[in-house]
């Protein structure tokens, strides 16, 4: 009974099989921004790489900036390239690669090493980036347009179930150096090389199973392939136009993915520096984030194939306005709890419509090519939601109850401009293109 089923979501040709080797390049990936990212490494680069500086926060936002100023820079041209040669799986090979080795580098930084970790955190974060984007654009060549919303939700929840699988293992091993008396400084550095192991095995089957089906496009010399990534990313640009209701939807991206970003990125530096939670805390805080993203990536999959994407993406960024609230209130942990666990509901389910959305709204032989353009999208707001709240934080001389408030406005944003997006109209000009 199973294989009719997940046939009936996915376009011809794809076997089940393949869409589950698809779907855990999410489950590894996600490891990385569930450890690095979001639970343990930013905390410590903050508390101890850097010491507690009052430019900590904004340092760490700055070097995440500039990674995704890189990604903006260049996805794009990476996913018109991948278009035109038909190159998707064989780039996300070797961003996979990148990631990995860069990931792993981090173990090797010791406390005063600024440089050294600056570096490498900017190398893994490009790489990882860069790497989402690719994966991303294979989802449109699986599920058929009615079930795509199910399909990425099932991508997403397997992401945050491997987030919890690497951040259980770096859990394990916390609590095993802790009990012969590690510290940070120890034990820190082993969970970047626990994450980038996971990462590379967890990827295997996406390799091994997932069929690049483009067709490479002709092109009169090998010399010309980045010329004409160039060129066809420009004939996009000037093709807004026709494409209204998915541009409208980048812009919107654009602003409530600030916020996301800066959540994301500052949530460890937030409970350990205004909350007072210890490394073990953040940990066991994020892992029950994880359960409830995971948990709300699946319900709002099942619920935007009903209601619609639009519909469903606007509840989400209710939910993120609240988040933002509770958030700022809180003095204690059960308050502060509720506020992180709506974090994770609306997480899941807001990067699964998202991309969802963007599937939909794009002409199907310029995927990869649209695509780069939700990660500029993305990543432009990685730099400038994060940096928002850096800014806030050190201006305001360490006032992160007052950076989450103002990083909160995005989300209000974002959904004032979401209200213009019609889903039909633009569905009707992919199809035209």
């Amino acid at each position: 009974m199973a294989r009719p089923l997940f046939a009936s979501f996915l376009n011809p040709g794809v076997a089940p099989r393949e869409m589950w080797a698809w779907a855990l390049y999410d489950f590894a990936n996600s490891g990385y921004t569930t450890v690095v990212i979001t639970a343990v490494f930013n905390a410590y680069f903050v508390s101890v790489v850097v010491g507690n500086a009052p430019w900590a926060t904004f340092a760490w936002t700055l070097a995440l900036s500039v990674s995704y100023a890189l990604i903006v820079l260049t996805a794009p041209v990476i996913g018109a390239y991948a278009d035109a040669w038909a190159a998707k799986k064989r780039l996300l090979f070797f961003t996979t690669i990148g990631c990995v080795l860069f990931t792993a580098a981090l173990g090797l930084v010791e406390p005063g090493r600024f440089g050294a970790a600056v570096a490498f955190i900017l190398l893994s974060n490009f790489f990882y980036g860069t790497g989402e984007n690719l994966i991303a654009a294979f989802l449109p060549e699986l599920a058929r347009p009615r079930a795509i919303g199910r399909v990425s939700a099932w991508g997403w929840s397997l992401g945050y179930l491997g987030g919890l699988v690497s951040l259980a293992a770096c859990l394990a091993y916390i609590a095993w150096a802790e009990a012969r008396g590690q510290t940070a400084v120890q034990f820190v550095p082993a969970t970047m090389v626990i994450t980038a192991l996971f990462f590379a095995l967890a990827a295997t089957p996406t390799f091994l199973f997932l069929r690049e089906r483009a067709v490479p496009q002709p092109q009169r010399v090998a010399g010309q392939r980045v010329r004409e990534a160039f060129v066809r990313l420009a004939h996009t640009l000037r093709e807004a136009r026709a494409f209204r209701d998915l541009f409208r939807f980048l812009l919107c991206t654009l602003f409530y993915q600030a916020g996301i970003q800066a959540v994301i990125a500052l949530a460890a530096i937030y409970a350990q520096q205004v909350m007072g939670f210890s490394v073990r805390e953040t940990i066991e805080l994020v892992f029950v984030v994880n359960i409830t993203a995971a948990l709300g990536a699946l319900l709002f999959g099942w619920l935007q194939d009903r209601i619609g994407h639009v519909a469903t993406i606007a509840l989400t960024l209710v939910g993120w306005i609240f988040m933002v609230l509770l958030a700022y209130i809180a003095r204690g942990p059960i308050l502060f709890w509720l506020a992180a666990n709506l974090a994770g509901i609306s997480m899941g389910a807001s990067q699964s419509a998202g991309r969802a959305l963007v599937g939909l709204l794009s002409p199907a032989a310029r995927r990869a090519e649209f695509f780069g353009l939700w990660g500029f999208a993305v990543k432009l707001a990685s730099i400038f939601g994060p940096l928002t709240y850096g800014v806030a934080t050190w201006v305001s001389r360490g006032n992160h109850r007052l950076a989450i408030l103002i990083v909160g406005s995005y989300f209000v944003i974002g959904l004032t401009i979401l209200a213009g997006v019609s889903v039909r109209r633009g569905r009707r000009a992919a199809l035209r293109g």
